[in-house]
Order: structure tokens, then C-alpha cells, then sequence
């Protein structure tokens, strides 16, 4: 990982209270609002950080894979659903199917994707600081802070 990229995550981890602050003072605000404040800089951020010069997201964290994915990403490796579940995924506890383990299989030495163009949808939307509604979503992107520079990078700015 980037050297830039491990001081912004070092600096997220050292400032978790004063995020979890400002996720409680976000969550009270109109959902509108709350998009109008990261959506920005969500922009900004992603103009700074390349992805494939950190991937920490798939070094650390694994996706959910719905059905539709599975079926995608099973076609394409030429195994029947069954057999990609067995040897790929496992049930978290919250009852979706995940990776076995991290980092991600399909993760290259290089940092890229190698089934990039098929990639689960959670993965796609990652770390999903541009979808509308941001406040549904505030716990998960404030765990996003120690994962994602770019995340990081928004709140550091919030």
C-alpha cells in the first residue's frame, strides 16, 4: 500500500472517537443533507486516491455476494453455483455469503481485479460514499474509515 494511503488510515485510527462524534451528530441531520455534506467529497477524494495502489479494501474485508453475482461470477470460471460456494464462500452471521477467507481470491499481485469486469455488486459500489441515502449507511462507512483512504479522506474533511 501506498505510503500516503497508510498515514491517512493510521490518522482515521487514531481519530475513531472523533468519528464515531461525528457519525452520531450526522445521523440526526435530514438524509439530504447528509448527502449534500459527503457525496462532494467523495468526488474529491477518489480524485487523489487510486485504488490499485492500496486495494486494502480487498486485502481486509470480503463482499457480499448475492445470488445474482454468484451466478455471474460462477459462469465465468466455468463452475456450476454449488461448486463456486463450496470452494469461495461460506454464511457470515448475518446470514449472506462471503468470501472464506481474505484477502479476496481474485485479488492480483498487482492489485487488480481479475474479474474486474463481473466483480460482486458490493465491491462495485465500494466504499459507497456516492449512493444516495449516506445516512442509512453511517456505521458502515465509519467502519470504512480504518479500511478506505479515500473514506477516511471524507471524514477527515467532514
Amino acid at each position: 500500500m501506498d505510503k500516503e494511503y497508510e498515514k491517512i488510515l493510521q490518522k482515521a485510527n487514531s481519530n475513531k472517537k472523533q468519528i464515531k462524534r461525528l457519525v452520531k451528530s450526522l445521523s440526526i441531520q435530514k438524509t439530504k443533507q447528509v448527502d449534500e455534506l459527503i457525496h462532494p467529497k467523495h468526488e474529491k477524494a477518489f480524485q487523489h486516491i487510486d485504488c490499485l495502489k492500496c486495494a486494502n479494501c480487498c486485502k481486509t474485508t470480503g463482499p457480499r455476494f448475492t445470488r445474482t453475482d454468484i451466478k455471474r461470477i460462477a459462469k465465468h470460471i466455468n463452475l456450476s453455483e454449488f461448486d463456486f460456494e463450496a470452494e469461495y464462500l461460506r454464511f457470515d452471521e448475518d446470514g449472506d455469503w462471503v468470501l472464506k477467507s481474505v484477502p479476496c481470491v481474485f485479488l492480483e499481485e498487482d492489485n487488480k481485479c481479475s474479474i474486474y469486469d463481473i466483480r460482486p455488486k458490493a465491491c462495485a459500489e465500494y466504499p459507497h460514499t456516492d449512493r444516495v441515502d449516506q445516512k442509512e449507511i453511517l456505521n458502515i462507512t465509519q467502519k470504512n474509515t480504518v479500511v478506505c483512504p479515500a473514506v477516511a479522506m471524507i471524514f477527515d474533511e467532514l
